[in-house]
């Protein structure tokens, strides 16, 4: 008894210590009168607002917004943090004043996993992260560059298609995600790797599960002091995924290094265009310039790699998940097709032009189901005052997509429905419309937006176009299940599963 009584008084005399602290050095300092900060709910000594994210923080962020404004202001341990929940105050924040909000937050998990936040994503806004941004840009994820990875694509998708026909002789029920996942990831290792994918590296599962811990909210990044004990487990977890994602890169750098030794080399791809930069600097002129190792190398192909799997796998699945939900809408989306393409092929990349429903289906699924709800976080690099709010530099900025996609303000009363009628008269710009930002905007956009939709587009068209679908015996398109996991990403909760059946006429007929 005593020594419960002992160990209970020594837990009182911690916390009562953390508390002083905590209310002596810690305490976010109150702006004076006339530093007025945004509206928001009270908050707990320590952890601030951290008690009221859930599991799922984009759908609590958006019903909070409600009682405090569309510039809501939060705690976050340590962290003064701004949600922004509205399409004008979006703007305000990614076009206005975009660039003292373009630079971004340290976390645990970029030091970690992209070692030391050099990927693009990332970085800090300066020198090095515009010279990435445009070799990127130029080298991978312009028109001309992704027109000429068409091939790659078309490939892909027609071994997907064989496999699938296979399935759909035998009646077979097939994991739609699973499907999806590995012909993006063929079309990204080929396309950003320039080879196929590894037998002995499952990079796909890397990449996912890097993803979802990235995306968790990480207690060290918010009470810095928790960092050494690790309660969640995220810092032992990151550094295991982080040792297999190097592994990975490493062999595919050594490989390129290895095929440039020899002269096998015909052509460059982005790889060796980025081990073509080795040892050079960003800005021999400015300050900040910093020379391009092998790591940062690594951190712009794990980017790459990321972008390029992760999002286009994660729209695709929703997109289909809605249109097994709705028949109506697949059967129209079939009709356009058909009328535009024929019974007799497959849809080929020149045709995505004519499919104006098609895009209607893709912005619809954008807006309900961005595949970043929050985009990633940005970080204010001064001092600012927005619609009378005082921001302080260094305050987190959070982007809450997911609920500016479902403002009935912009969308009106069925704004949670899925209904690509609405976008008939309302071509969506999707780097500078702020009514639905699933890419983001202004100067850490999503410079792959135009890659993304073209993979979107084109295997959402082809698996429509070649298959009807059926759900599982005792699945009715009213009960699909259309819960969502919270990350970085939002992919769904469980696997899609259907049934194909192959519709195209064959040679013969």
């Amino acid at each position: 008894m005593a020594s419960a009584e002992a160990t209970a008084a020594q837990i009182l005399v911690v916390l009562t210590f953390t508390y002083l602290v905590y209310t002596l050095f810690l305490r976010p300092k109150q702006p004076s009168a006339h530093k007025k900060k945004p509206p928001g709910p009270p908050t707990l000594p320590i952890i601030g607002n951290l008690h009221l994210l859930g599991t799922l923080p984009h759908r609590t962020l958006h019903s909070l917004p409600l009682k405090y404004g569309p510039i809501m202001s939060l705690q976050l341990g340590q962290v003064p943090t701004v949600v922004v929940s509205s399409s004008e105050t979006a703007e305000l924040f990614l076009k206005t004043h975009d660039v003292v909000f373009a630079s971004r937050p340290k976390l645990q998990s970029s030091e970690i996993i992209s070692y030391g936040s050099k990927g693009m994503a990332f970085s800090e806004y300066g020198p090095y992260w515009r010279n990435m941004r445009k070799i990127c840009t130029l080298q991978l994820l312009s028109a001309s560059k992704v027109e000429l990875f068409a091939p790659i694509r078309k490939e892909e998708l027609c071994a997907a298609v064989k496999s699938l026909e296979k399935a759909a002789v035998l009646g077979e029920v097939v994991n739609i995600s699973e499907v999806v996942e590995n012909l993006v990831e063929d079309m990204v290792h080929k396309m950003v790797l320039g080879r196929s994918k590894y037998d002995h590296f499952d990079l796909k599962t890397l990449v996912q599960q890097g993803n979802a811990m990235v995306g968790a909210f990480n207690l060290a990044d918010y009470v810095p002091w928790l960092r050494p004990f690790d309660y969640q487990g995220l810092t032992r977890g990151l550094k295991k995924i982080s040792k297999g994602l190097d592994e990975v890169l490493e062999q595919i750098i050594k490989e390129h290094e290895q095929a440039i030794d020899v002269g096998r080399r015909d052509r460059k791809d982005f790889v060796d265009i980025l081990l073509s930069t080795m040892d050079q600097t960003t800005d021999p002129h400015n300050e900040q310039n910093r020379v391009i190792d092998r790591t940062n190398i690594k951190a712009i192909l794990l980017d790459m790699v990321v972008g390029a799997i992760e999002t286009s796998t994660t729209v695709i699945q929703w997109a289909l998940s809605a249109l097994l939900r709705h028949p109506r809408v697949m059967k129209v989306l079939q009709d356009e097709i058909e009328n535009e393409v024929g019974i007799k092929r497959m849809v080929e990349e020149c045709d995505l032009m004519k499919l104006g429903y098609l895009d209607m289906v893709v912005d619809e699924t954008l807006r309900l189901y961005p595949a970043a709800p929050f985009l990633v976080p940005r970080e204010s690099r001064e001092n600012i005052t927005i619609n009378g709010y005082y921001i302080k530099k260094n305050s987190r900025v959070i982007i809450n997509a997911w609920a500016i996609g479902r403002d009935p303000n912009v969308w009106s009363s069925n704004a949670e429905t899925f209904y690509p009628e609405r976008f008939i008269d309302m071509k969506m710009n999707h780097q500078g419309d702020f009514r639905s930002i699933p890419f983001g905007s202004g100067r850490r956009g999503c410079p792959g937006v135009h890659l993304g939709l073209v993979t979107v587009r084109l295997v959402l068209a082809q698996l429509v176009h070649c298959f009807n679908w059926e759900l599982p015996p005792n699945v009715s398109p009213a009960n699909v299940n259309m819960q969502e996991k919270f990350g970085l990403n939002m992919p769904r909760a469980e696997q899609l599963l259907a049934i194909p059946t192959y519709r195209l006429a064959t040679k013969n007929e």
